[in-house]
């Protein structure tokens, strides 16, 4: 992916978030999650994102391990 597509990918995210509003801003995200995990296939991978997004949120985050 290139830094436009990564942008404009993102910007599309975004966007949507606003449209959905903030009430269902975290459902919104989980639904994006789960699409994403089924579509990437690969539970290490997957792993490894989810601990990569965590690192710095505190709330002893679990480190990927399959």
């Amino acid at each position: 992916m290139t830094d436009i597509e990564l942008d404009a990918v993102y910007t599309r995210l975004c966007k949507t978030m606003t449209d959905v509003g903030e009430t269902n801003a975290s459902l919104f995200l989980a639904r994006f999650a789960l699409l994403a995990i089924t579509r990437l296939g690969e539970a290490d991978a997957v792993l490894n994102l989810i601990a990569e997004a965590g690192e710095g949120m505190g709330g002893g985050v679990a480190t990927a391990t399959a």
